[in-house]
């Protein structure tokens, strides 16, 4: 992976934490193709002749072998998500979505789908480069898929219809930091099983869940922060969910919501 560029104290010292001992690991490992959707074709599943699509492709197949293990450890059976690349705007179960969403996961289909213009302006904008900040990217959504499949996201919606807006909100905090928890437990399990990380990832990473809390963004955005419309977390606390995952691996380290809120 390439290193990024960094430079946040306070992601390096989580990352010294975490890291304090880890030796470099070798480049992902190859693999075949996973099957993918050209943009706004749900017909097609030649994957976009893009080397941000191939990246994708390596990083949900490793998904795949992790979450199955786990489910598999669990008794359960995991069924993968199918992934839908594009560009500028698509069309999913759950509506019609331009790029202004950037990723997101559909439970209505179970299909990821992934801007890949995304990652062009998490570099360029956000100043959030790096291999493995587009993998955590890929990892919170794959993520949400597991939370579909584990019955999560029925219970959220289920809570969300009779909530007040606030309350709305802080259950959707509950469920993004939950997904970025999960997203470091697919690191931790990945790396165990094929020493994915190089230097540096797991700050790219960190980097990456720093520049889209929500505080950071609508303050680049507004100039100032309303946190009762926070509805993905703070910088601050979707580092330290990512961060509990990947040093921990046990996703019964990740329940966000039985904390007090406060405390998230």
């Amino acid at each position: 992976m390439i290193a990024g560029g960094g430079g946040l104290i306070v992601i390096v010292i989580i990352v010294i934490g975490l890291c304090m001992g880890a030796d470099p690991a070798t480049l992902f490992r190859a693999v075949e193709n996973v099957p993918v959707q050209a943009p706004n074709d749900p017909g097609t599943n030649e994957p976009p002749d893009d080397e941000a699509a191939q990246f994708v492709s390596v990083v949900l197949a490793d998904t795949e072998d992790v979450w199955g293990e786990l489910f598999s450890q669990m008794g359960a059976q995991y069924r993968p998500p199918k992934l839908v690349l594009f560009r500028g705007q698509v069309q999913s179960a759950c509506g019609f979505q331009s790029a202004a969403v950037g990723p997101f996961y559909c439970p209505l289909d179970q299909k990821v789908y992934i801007d890949l213009s995304f990652f062009d302006e998490m570099k360029r904008k956000l100043g959030a480069p790096g291999d493995f900040a587009q993998a955590y990217v890929i990892a919170h959504e794959v993520g949400h898929h597991v939370q579909n499949l584990l019955g999560t996201s029925d219970q959220v919606t289920r809570l969300q219809r009779r909530a007040s807006k606030e309350e709305a909100n802080r259950l959707s905090v509950r469920q993004e930091l939950q997904a970025d928890f999960y997203a470091g437990v697919w690191a931790h399990h990945a790396q165990r099983k094929f020493n994915i990380l190089q230097e540096g990832d797991i700050e790219e990473a960190l980097g990456a869940a720093n520049a889209i809390g929500d505080d950071r963004l609508q303050m680049r955005s507004r100039g100032y922060v309303v946190p009762e419309s926070f509805s993905h977390g703070t910088s601050e606390q979707r580092i330290r969910w990512f961060a509990r995952g990947f040093k921990t691996g046990s996703m019964d380290m990740g329940d966000t919501f039985s904390v007090d809120y406060g405390s998230l």
